[in-house]
């Protein structure tokens, strides 16, 4: 069982996703919480839009109002879970998070190799108005995954996925395999500003690209020479930190001690980062090439006390 809280600045973004899903007929409407109507789905996407629209209207002062969640369990997990207990845990998990009597909708994917699930909702409180505290979401739904699997027994017995980090001209899954790329740098609390973030990318031969209408996400060979069409930004559903919204802070600093400075993209770690780069610097694929080795060694910079280098 896989449960993954998604980046989703607004709401509108993460319902819209999910609603050209359901009309591609790659996802099926399948779950409703605390809305006005009993069925939701009966009623227009501009409809089911405006339940969380009239909500977040009220508070203004909120940027990152959306919840989006994907629920990803493993085909033994639904064989034990059932039909009628994917819906009761749904439901217990958004109890969990402290949104149980929120209004939210849960779509039933199937365009990838297994089912899995997204929830939409909104962190503005429907009655107070106010932004729902998020604190220890993840350790929340840690705790939830394991009373899960004592609950029903479930089992590690199927093969994980491999996720595939490698980008060629042959790359199967292409936008699904660079959603997970973004995911993992994503939770990358020592990636601090958007230059880092691309060179991070491109070890991975991966880089975006500024076009008059957005952004778009290329794989190249290595030395910036695209080998497979480009896919809009728009089209992904887990996207770069940095493309989420812009971002005009000369200085960020992060609840975890790290601080950077845009003029020179240095990073200073009273704490020590040197584990979360050894996550990152194993993820890198081998590709064949002279550069390769260089690359790692060279595109990211860390700096700490008495100023060691990578």
């Amino acid at each position: 069982m896989v449960i993954v809280i998604h980046q989703a600045s607004s709401t509108a973004n993460a319902f819209f996703y999910n609603e050209r899903k359901a009309k591609e007929g790659k996802a099926t409407f399948y779950h409703s919480r605390n809305t006005s109507s009993a069925n939701p789905f009966i009623y227009s996407a501009q409809h089911r839009h405006q339940i969380f629209k009239r909500i977040e209207d009220a508070n203004t002062r909120v940027k990152n109002k959306g919840l989006h969640i994907s629920f990803n369990p493993t085909i033994n997990d639904m064989i034990r879970i059932g039909e009628k207990g994917i819906r009761t845990e749904l439901d217990n998990l958004m109890k969990q998070l402290g949104y149980g009597n929120q209004p939210y909708l849960v779509y039933r994917h199937a365009d990838i190799d297994r089912v899995h699930f997204h929830i939409v909702s909104t962190r503005i409180d429907k009655q107070s108005g106010k932004k729902i505290k998020d604190n220890f979401e993840k350790e929340k739904v840690q705790t939830f995954i394991r009373e899960l699997e004592q609950t029903y027994q479930l089992k590690n017995d199927d093969p994980k996925e491999k996720i595939d980090l490698k980008f060629t001209a042959y790359s199967k899954n292409l936008k699904q395999n660079l959603e997970n790329l973004f995911v993992e740098l994503n939770r990358m609390d020592f990636i601090t500003s958007k230059q880092m973030y691309n060179d991070a990318l491109k070890l991975f031969h991966v880089e975006i690209r500024q076009v008059q209408k957005g952004h778009l996400v290329f794989v190249t060979d290595g030395n910036e020479n695209p080998i497979r069409h480009p896919i809009k930004m728009s089209d992904f559903q887990e996207r770069p930190r940095f493309y989420q919204s812009k971002r005009k802070a000369e200085k960020i600093e992060l609840g975890n001690g790290y601080t950077t400075d845009k003029s020179n993209n240095s990073i200073k770690n009273y704490q020590g980062n040197s584990r979360m780069l050894f996550d990152l610097l194993r993820l890198i694929p081998n590709y064949s090439g002279k550069r390769s080795f260089g690359q790692k060694k060279q595109l990211i910079k860390i700096k700490r006390k008495g100023q060691r280098r990578w």
